[in-house]
């Protein structure tokens, strides 16, 4: 078969949810609607080439009227994961279904047992050790760490172990030690979580704390193989801008890059795009999730998705007739709901290629892994054993 598309990005606005999910209430979430929200709590929301693009059309917004004729296509994506978690949905969207969801410690903090080997292992008494933000934890205890030499250990409502550590006073290498143990250590099944991640800041005094770009995923590998190693077996480019590479563990990844903000990770998808790579460039933009979802800024959040778009409009100049461009994302949060974590909804999924030549809506998918079995199908591999996923490439026309 010969293929469509010679180059294929992803994009994933990290949290970017159009609504509550039918099994929302499950999980303490019924009602969320992060886009949705957002726009209610906006006087004004400029974001043309997204609305060209028909995500005004999948979501009705109260300034951004829908468009007569989109670019391409748009459609919901139900998660089939059971979760709300960055890990979970990236994986499933290259067709990893997660069943068992990963262990967490939101209630009581972690055990005192792994509390008591980490501190043993690290040399550092652990402060926290409860689920909280990332600025709440900071405000509340990084005085005392910077004076102590102690490690501030906390986690949410996701599978997470997160360790903070100030550059000056703590230090990278000794922070990325830390958690290099807490990862081995957290890999006992009864302490098994999806992540732990640096958390790594400057600053001396509360108010001023801030944390840097120096963040950095410890994840467990994919428990089976995905569209991206069917890709990468198969002699197709596939490029990790941003956490990517962190989230999938470097498995099926061929080149990456890390990013300081979704701004610089958009110039880097932009500067791929001057290239010729063959392929699938798979790109997470952390700063809508980090910086505005989990901090409850739904202006912030407005503002982070306006200049995406001007940075969209860029990367639109610049596709070539045989690229296919797939916006998404990985779970909700939104910024006006109660607590800090995310939230279960559903995703948009916008798809466009300068060769289309139909457009309009598709009919809601009951999983992510659509995204990874439309890349398998178009390059002519075939997805690995106990994925799933059907591809939309007939659909796209």
């Amino acid at each position: 078969m010969k293929e469509r598309f010679g180059r294929i990005f992803v994009i994933v606005i990290d949290s970017l949810g159009i609504g509550a999910m039918p099994d929302a209430a499950l999980y303490g979430d019924e009602g969320a609607d992060t886009l949705g929200h957002i726009s209610e709590a906006a006087e004004r929301f400029s974001i043309p080439h997204l609305r060209s693009m028909g995500l005004s059309n999948l979501h009705p917004l109260k300034q951004v009227p829908p468009v007569a004729c989109p670019f391409g296509y748009h459609a919901a994506l139900r998660e089939a994961s059971v979760s709300k978690d960055t890990m979970t949905g990236h994986w499933e969207m290259m067709g990893l279904k997660v069943t068992t969801p990963f262990r967490t410690f939101t209630e009581h903090g972690f055990p005192k047992e792994l509390i008591e080997e980490l501190e043993r292992r690290t040399g550092h008494k652990v402060i926290g050790n409860k689920a909280a933000s990332g600025t709440q934890i900071l405000d509340e205890l990084g005085e005392e760490e910077i004076r102590t030499g102690h490690m501030i250990v906390y986690t949410s409502a996701d599978s997470v172990l997160q360790i903070c550590g100030n550059e000056e006073t703590f230090g990278l290498d000794e922070l990325y030690r830390c958690c290099q143990i807490a990862r081995e250590l957290t890999m006992k099944e009864e302490w098994k979580v999806g992540r732990v991640i640096a958390r790594p800041y400057v600053g001396r005094r509360k108010g001023e704390f801030r944390r840097t770009a120096n963040r950095h995923d410890y994840a467990l590998k994919p428990f089976g193989p995905t569209a991206l190693n069917a890709l990468k077996d198969g002699g197709c480019d596939v490029l990790s801008v941003g956490k990517i590479v962190d989230i999938f563990q470097g498995e099926g990844i061929t080149r990456s890059v890390r990013s300081k903000s979704s701004v610089e990770g958009m110039e880097q998808t932009i500067g791929f795009a001057g290239t010729d790579f063959h392929g699938i460039c798979y790109v997470n933009l952390v700063d809508f999730d980090a910086l505005w979802g989990h901090r409850r800024d739904p202006k912030g959040y407005k503002e982070e998705l306006e200049r995406f778009d001007i940075r969209l409009g860029e990367l639109l100049k610049k596709l070539r007739p045989d690229d296919l461009l797939m916006i998404t994302a990985d779970h909700g949060t939104d910024p006006t709901y109660k607590g800090t974590d995310h939230t279960r909804e559903k995703v948009p999924l916008l798809a466009y290629s300068p060769s289309m030549k139909g457009n309009g809506a598709l009919p809601e998918q009951s999983t992510f892994a659509v995204i990874g079995a439309t890349a398998a199908d178009n390059f002519g591999v075939a997805m690995p054993p106990s994925t799933i996923g059907t591809s939309l490439l007939p659909l796209l026309i």
